[in-house]
């Protein structure tokens, strides 16, 4: 099962510092596990929060160290060059656990778009092909239907079309496997409902 699904920046954006990171936008699958204590909600959402947060923090760590080795930059996108971008994205995958935050092992799957980074934090069970397959084409349909790479780009504002997009290929976390026909007809679901 996936655990949850992240976009975030890896770039300097001009309110961040040159180590930050924005999450643009998250979304947590399966019940929320309160280890045996008894947490408030609110205590509950920090704690969701802290997670999140320590997770950016090492895939804009790992997406800076993967770009420093290959000698690649940051560079500014381009409005019609989404499928060049992904297909010089930089990808990776660590393991997180034995922490306070994360009892239970994890596997983080990450892929690197430009300024942008799409995260999918799983059971250490689960498929890490099917896994990353399943991020490269979330990733994927964010990029082309979206436009997510253009100038004054808002994720936030465009959630409902990102929780369209997870639902058809996420659908409560569960990874799928996808044969031809049913891909297309996901992919004529998720044009119409984003053409909208």
């Amino acid at each position: 099962m996936v655990l949850c699904f992240l976009i975030q920046t890896v770039c300097p954006v001009s309110a961040l510092s040159a180590g930050d990171s924005r999450i643009l936008y998250s979304r947590v699958f399966g019940p929320e596990t309160a280890d045996g204590r008894d947490f408030t909600p609110e205590h509950r959402r920090l704690m969701q929060k802290e997670k999140l947060h320590m997770v950016t923090r090492q895939v804009q760590s790992a997406v800076t160290l993967s770009r420093e080795a290959s000698g690649n930059l940051c560079v500014e996108a381009v409005l019609g060059e989404e499928a060049v971008a992904l297909g010089d994205s930089e990808s990776g995958v660590f393991s997180l656990g034995n922490a306070e935050m994360f009892p239970d092992r994890s596997v983080v799957l990450w892929l690197g778009v430009q300024s942008l980074a799409f995260t999918l934090v799983c059971r250490p069970h689960e498929n890490l092909l099917l896994a990353e397959g399943t991020l490269r084409n979330i990733a994927r349909h964010c990029l082309e239907e979206l436009r997510l790479l253009g100038p004054g780009s808002e994720v936030l504002l465009k959630s409902d079309r990102v929780d369209a997009m997870l639902q058809r290929l996420l659908s409560h976390g569960q990874l799928l496997f996808l044969n031809h026909r049913f891909a297309l007809s996901v992919e004529k679901e998720i044009a119409s409902y984003v053409s909208k």
